[in-house]
């Protein structure tokens, strides 16, 4: 019986876990670039009271065990890179990856480089193409105040256009990673490198099973929020059992203690 109440216990926790995610997602249903997180459960070891396969005297082996679960654990909780929908703005600096990969940028008081799937970019005072926490495009492009309009390719090239004529500023590059499931989320839609991810594979848009860059629209966030009230509901269920086999093994150890007294 009190098994069971640990038991439990580590049920509640889980699916106390699982409503924090989903209230994550839906929170930011409407952040762009954002991509919606799955959950993934592990049972937790077992006591054995019988080894499976076990002698029952000299020659008879047993075909099952017998095996006590102690409940369960997350196991995992991992984005899914899946393309999200197009939302047109006609900004001519929002960039949107159709396919995969990431858009590099550089933090603006560490200079480290990130990866990021929401492309709202504008000008800075000095022209350079960032976002509004004062991310810089990686690598810099700066847009010479007499461009009178910009152009960037499904490739990833960016053309100004002046009264003097057209000049190349700049390429957009496109970032890979084996395992994007092992990138580190850490705010502002920005993702960090990890052992797990692996080594970032930068490179032209449109290369190498890398995304195209779509001007003038935005990737909305991946959150369907039918399915998420779904999720919501279950997870408040399998809460809710939980706490019934709580409640139960409560009062058997409750009517055991009356059965001492």
């Amino acid at each position: 019986m009190l098994k069971a109440l640990t038991t439990a216990a580590t049920g509640l926790e889980a699916q106390q876990s699982n409503l924090d995610r989903i209230a994550n997602d839906l929170a930011n249903v409407n952040t762009d670039g954002y991509k919606r997180s799955e959950t993934e459960f592990q049972d937790l070891m077992y006591e054995t009271v019988k080894e499976p396969g076990g002698k029952q005297g000299a020659t008879t082996v047993s075909p099952t065990g017998v095996q006590k679960g102690l409940g369960v654990k997350v196991g995992s909780t991992h984005k899914v890179f899946e393309q999200g929908p197009v939302k047109v703005t006609n900004n001519p600096y929002d960039l949107m990856i159709e396919g995969k990969g990431f858009i590099p940028v550089t933090l603006p008081n560490s200079g480290e480089t990130v990866y990021t799937r929401a492309g709202a970019f504008k000008l800075d005072s000095q022209g350079r193409i960032s976002l509004s926490n004062g991310a810089l495009l990686s690598p810099t492009v700066t847009i010479p105040p007499e461009a009178t309009s910009v152009v960037i390719s499904p490739n990833g090239e960016i053309k100004a256009f002046s009264t003097e004529g057209e000049s190349v500023l700049g390429q957009v590059q496109v970032v890979n990673f084996v395992n994007p499931q092992g990138l580190k989320a850490i705010g502002n839609n920005f993702y960090q490198r990890s052992p797990a991810s692996g080594s970032p594979q930068e490179g032209v848009p449109g290369e190498a099973g890398r995304g195209t860059i779509l001007q003038g629209a935005l990737e909305a966030s991946t959150v369907n929020t039918a399915n998420s009230m779904v999720e919501m509901i279950g997870a408040q269920r399998g809460y809710e059992m939980n706490t019934r086999v709580m409640s139960v093994a409560d009062k058997m150890l409750e009517a055991t203690t009356n059965i001492v007294r």
